[in-house]
């Protein structure tokens, strides 16, 4: 099999690359309009009390000590459809750049765990089943503990 070609050319790529927003996407913001809707108040990208949070985390629950981040699948290195294609373009970046990123994920996660947050991580997969993604949020953010949406359903979102 022939190496696939990308059909755009470098700076073609790159303005489009360029205009992927990072803040206020619009699976973050249907998780912030659901919560909304149900009473729940937070602040936006890592800000608690004028402190940025380590992963700066999408919403901040400052009062319950608990942040949700709500991520897309493939650049995150999901493990769904999306999450595992590969671009055959230009492999071995996307590859390494998808590694880093999860890898950062990962790091990040364990510096808020260890600081006492719960922390919880929305799939841009799971937005498809909004009552199944209403029980979840609502579990992790009524628990009394960090982890209380990953032990009450048994899910690991680390992915």
């Amino acid at each position: 099999m022939g190496e696939s070609r990308d059909l755009l050319t470098q700076e073609q790529r790159s303005r489009n690359m360029s205009k992927i927003r990072g803040k206020d996407t619009k699976p973050e913001l249907l998780v912030r309009k659901l919560l909304h809707a149900k009473g729940y108040r937070y602040r936006l990208h890592g800000q608690s009390s004028g402190t940025k949070l380590p992963g700066r985390p999408d919403l901040v629950f400052a009062g319950r000590h608990k942040v949700i981040f709500v991520n897309g699948c493939f650049w995150h290195f999901h493990d769904c459809k999306v999450g595992r294609h590969a671009p055959a373009a230009n492999a071995e970046f996307w590859e390494a750049k998808r590694s880093r990123t999860r890898g950062r994920d990962a790091v990040q996660r364990y510096q808020l765990e260890a600081a006492g947050w719960g922390v919880l991580t929305v799939w841009e997969c799971e937005l498809k089943d909004r009552p199944v993604l209403e029980a979840r949020l609502t579990a992790f953010l009524e628990s009394g503990s960090a982890y209380g949406a990953e032990v009450a359903d048994g899910a690991d979102s680390t992915v």
